[in-house]
């Protein structure tokens, strides 16, 4: 009986010593505090100016979206595949898989805040032949305009490999998702003074990786051409994609040990300032591509 008694006793005071229920913080275990989220502000989506009407808006939303499942399987396939892809060896030599993945991984989750797309003609650059869109630049660091012959000429994905597209023979503006790519590379927050224009046209994006392919990771040019052919080839027409005629590149001995040394940086055309211009024709802040596509930042 005596040791009924003690063990009572026992229980009765650790049961007192417990806090009791409904005080503390067990009683409040979703209370609000003033502590701010981490993300508090953040920007998931691209914001578009009011100067775009349902259609244009519509049409622009539909490419970002694009835009972003092309970076993010060009991501997604070098994460899973690094050097050891064949498409990427081929962009990108040796270079560091880390830096390729960086540059679409700002697209698809970088804040999206300090990029606006707008449908108007601030700068008049719209009324000038060959104009599908351009970067404002100064006149608007974080503004991109997008013109009427964008809407005339861009394509889905949907129709990627078909309509006698090639990787190698086609412009990489044939589609929304690569030319609205090409376009945010060129806004600080997105670019952010690393990805710039290295090489123009297919031929020398591959003379590029082979080269100096120190640069392909951050040329423009480059991750665009990379993007396209890694959708084609592995959603587009699994296993087969629509790269067009191949070329070989043969280089001399002392091109490849160039190549080897980490190759002089060719002068890039900035993306931050005015573009140079190849003929007198051709109006200030453009320059023509190959194939004589007109290019304007």
């Amino acid at each position: 009986m005596a040791i009924f008694i003690k063990i009572l006793m026992i229980s009765v005071a650790t049961t007192a010593a417990l806090p009791a229920l409904g005080s503390g913080n067990l009683s409040r275990p979703f209370e609000m505090t003033d502590i701010t989220p981490w993300n508090a502000g953040g920007t998931t989506q691209f914001p578009i100016h009011a100067s775009c009407n349902a259609t244009q808006r519509r049409q622009i939303e539909l490419g970002l979206a694009e835009a972003v499942d092309l970076a993010a399987h060009a991501r997604d396939h070098i994460s899973r595949w690094r050097n050891e892809s064949e498409i990427y060896r081929k962009y990108f030599g040796n270079s560091p898989s880390m830096e390729a993945i960086g540059a679409f991984e700002v697209v698809v989750s970088g804040d999206k805040n300090d990029v606006l797309f707008r449908c108007d003609n601030p700068d008049g650059n719209c009324d000038l032949e060959g104009y599908a869109g351009h970067w404002r630049g100064e006149n608007g660091t974080k503004e991109t305009v997008i013109c009427d012959l964008s809407y005339e000429t861009r394509r889905s994905l949907s129709t990627m490999c078909g309509m006698g597209y090639t990787v190698s023979g086609s412009e990489t503006n044939t589609f929304w998702a690569s030319d609205l790519l090409h376009r945010l590379y060129h806004l600080p927050s997105i670019g952010q003074s690393w990805v710039d224009h290295y090489a123009d046209g297919f031929e020398e994006v591959i003379d590029l990786a082979i080269e100096n392919a120190t640069l392909s990771t951050h040329d423009s040019e480059t991750l665009q051409y990379f993007a396209l052919e890694v959708y084609a080839h592995d959603i587009s027409i699994p296993g087969i994609g629509c790269p067009g005629e191949q070329h070989e590149h043969k280089h001399e001995d002392d091109e490849t040990d160039v190549a080897n040394s980490g190759g002089s940086q060719p002068t890039a055309t900035s993306t931050t300032g005015e573009a140079s211009s190849t003929t007198a024709d051709v109006p200030a802040n453009c320059h023509t591509h190959e194939g004589g596509e007109l290019h304007c930042t």
